[in-house]
């Protein structure tokens, strides 16, 4: 699957360069999670389960 196919999005919290965090993109079925510096680069393709138990893991 292309960038072009997904819709990313960077989190609020993300610094005012907007160039040292990850970017998140949903499908159905999975999250496509890249770094926002190398936007071509290597990306990580989760289940909803594993990115939520992430998601709880950092909150921690």
């Amino acid at each position: 699957m292309s960038s072009t196919e997904l819709v990313w999005f960077k989190s609020t919290y993300s610094s005012a360069s907007g160039d040292d965090c990850v970017e998140v993109a949903h499908r159905p079925g999975t999250v496509h999670v890249r770094d926002s510096k190398d936007r071509e680069g290597a990306r990580l393709a989760l289940s909803p389960t594993a990115w939520a138990g992430f998601l709880t893991h950092l909150a921690k």
